[in-house]
């Protein structure tokens, strides 16, 4: 049996992610703010399970109840693999750095960085612990390797999940397990996110026209070509390099 957790399932990647597990018979825990009960049918249709787990991300203490439901329901007896997928995240605030408010960078923070670190950690230990397989997908972005004015946040989160992810990945090494910790990077999808950025007024964000134009110019990745591509790298987990920082543009 193989499980998947994949965070924010309600629209976007983490819907096509979730969904396309279910489709390869791999059993969901899927988590967000809001249910997309259409995975339910997916998982119907394919007799595999889909557990959904309502959780503010922004929120340690139910990031930590997150994880402890999890593991309540988690049958370690019969698991061949354990996915993880932090997937969930948060561009806002965009805004000049000396705009920012303490409270916006502490939720954008923990959205972004401690809770995938929260749920890596958690379940890395009870994979080693139990002995089972374990493969960790953290969803990073080009924004972690280039400065964007505006994204000082979120350029910072990525970058730092990205070595977070390079970090687990040499200590698994390092233990010599058949552990794998990998990042990808989806380059800029036709998403919710994507409309957020759009909307920002230029007075915030200079280069918003820049993204306005990757609409109007048909340029934006679907979000389910995106999630297809990164389910056919988790498909040959023989073939998945521990560490690794998969781009999307080299599947393209």
């Amino acid at each position: 049996m193989k499980v998947a957790i994949v965070t924010g399932v309600s629209r976007g990647l983490g819907k096509y992610i979730a969904e396309g597990m279910l489709s390869s018979n791999i059993h969901v825990y899927g988590t967000s703010r809001s249910e997309n009960k259409l995975l339910k049918d997916v998982a119907k249709k394919q007799n595999v399970d889909y557990t959904f787990f309502p959780a503010d991300l922004s929120s340690t203490k139910d990031v930590q109840q997150l994880i402890d439901q999890i593991k309540e329901k988690l049958d370690r007896k019969k698991l061949a693999c354990l996915y993880v997928i932090n997937n969930a995240a948060i561009v806002s605030p965009v805004r000049r750095s000396e705009n920012i408010l303490p409270e916006e960078l502490q939720s954008h923070f923990q959205i972004n960085v401690m809770t995938p670190m929260m749920l890596l950690n958690s379940f890395v230990k009870e994979a080693m612990e139990k002995d089972f397989p374990i493969i960790g997908v953290n969803i990073s972005s080009g924004a972690a390797g280039q400065p964007i004015s505006s994204w000082g946040p979120y350029c910072s989160a990525k970058a730092s999940i990205e070595m977070y992810t390079k970090t687990v990945a040499l200590e698994q090494d390092e233990r010599k397990t058949d552990n794998k910790i990998i990042a990808f990077s989806p380059g800029i999808m036709d998403t919710f996110m994507q409309e957020e950025i759009r909307s920002t007024p230029e007075k915030h964000f200079s280069n918003v026209e820049k993204f306005r134009q990757y609409k109007q110019e048909n340029k934006l990745i679907q979000p389910q070509r995106v999630a297809n591509i990164l389910l056919s790298i988790l498909n040959n987990p023989k073939a998945i390099y521990n560490g690794k920082i998969y781009n999307i543009v080299d599947y393209l």
